[in-house]
């Protein structure tokens, strides 16, 4: 099934021989909007962070838009995180620079050159986000959610199939937590799987979509 884009079979990833997790299946497709939850320590961000080859899988297959995550090779994953948005929950923006400046930098780093169509997929991303007058502003002078919202941006200049979000509303106030909650469950009602961690339950009802636990090294579907 084509719309298939993240699929794992009976994977099991560990870390100095400490089982992180074992035995995760799932298929996850277009326009899924996922939350993983569990405590701290449980491996969301592990399982989040196989899927870009920043974590290895200790056995088992993992297909993350057609690339072998147990087999590929370190030159390829560049390739792979091209075509997915990473969000994190400290924004990792450049602090010494405006925020078209942190756009026009990933822009370039991916092979984009053409002045003209830079300013537009910039000007585009930040009308998705809500920051269209923002691009003027460095880091510092928005607040934590203008500045997630820069960091969803960013996600988007290179229109990913796939977003992941590592407990994107961690470091902000319930309010501004719920409307990034919101912008990114958007994102998906337009075919973009996004793939989000959280500890806030609230947002599985406002926000409804699959959500998988991460309890006791195992991954389960909560009905």
């Amino acid at each position: 099934m084509e719309d298939v884009l993240i699929k794992y079979e009976g994977v099991s990833i560990c870390h100095n021989e400490y089982s992180i997790l074992e035995d995760v299946s799932f298929e996850l497709g277009r326009g899924d909007f996922i939350y993983l939850i569990g405590k701290v320590g449980s491996g969301k961000s592990s399982l989040l962070k196989t899927m870009y080859g920043e974590v290895d899988i200790s056995s088992g297959k993992a297909l993350v838009l057609g690339h072998d995550m147990a087999s590929i090779k370190k030159k390829k994953l560049p390739y792979l995180r091209r075509k997915l948005g990473i969000v994190f929950q400290d924004f990792q923006l450049l602090t010494d620079r405006s925020v078209y400046d942190n756009l026009h930098f990933v822009l370039r780093a991916t092979g984009w050159s053409n002045r003209v169509d830079i300013d537009d997929r910039i000007k585009t991303v930040l009308e998705e986000v809500g920051m269209a007058n923002k691009g003027y502003k460095f880091p510092n002078e928005l607040s934590g959610g203008e500045q997630q919202r820069i960091a969803i941006a960013r996600a988007l200049l290179n229109s990913p199939e796939v977003i992941l979000a590592d407990e994107p509303t961690g470091n902000l106030d319930i309010e501004t937590g719920r409307r990034i909650a919101e912008l990114l469950h958007n994102i998906s009602e337009d075919g973009t799987l996004v793939i989000m961690t959280t500890h806030n339950m609230n947002l599985l009802n406002e926000y409804p979509g699959k959500v998988y636990i991460c309890s006791g090294h195992r991954l389960s579907e909560k009905e």
